[in-house]
């Protein structure tokens, strides 16, 4: 995409770095979409993935994970979850800061 010129160089500066913050923000925006969060427990028996939104994109349960009774398999699914959670809040974070960068 070209930057459109005013002929005025103060206004032209102006454009062209509200195209480049809008460039990085779409980048950004499309980064986002694409990033997982994944998480593990139970020696990774139990394995969770989510999008950005905090939605379960995946959930593996290893066949020896059943016989952890119904109660510590929760647990488990629960610190996977969590897990996941902390890793796509700092993939989304880590990538939200390149817009700050210099």
């Amino acid at each position: 995409m070209t930057t459109p010129r005013s002929g005025d160089p103060e206004i032209d500066r102006a454009l062209a770095e509200l195209a480049a913050r809008t460039a990085g923000f779409e980048e950004v925006s499309r980064g986002l979409e694409e990033i997982r969060g994944r998480g593990e427990s139970a020696g990774g028996q139990v394995a969770v993935e989510l999008t950005p939104t905090g939605s379960l994109a995946a959930l593996r349960i290893d066949p020896r994970a059943m016989r952890l009774g119904s109660q510590d398999l929760a647990e488990a699914i629960v610190e996977a979850f969590g897990q996941a959670e902390e890793d796509v809040a700092a993939q989304s974070f880590d990538l939200a800061r390149t817009l700050f960068e210099p």
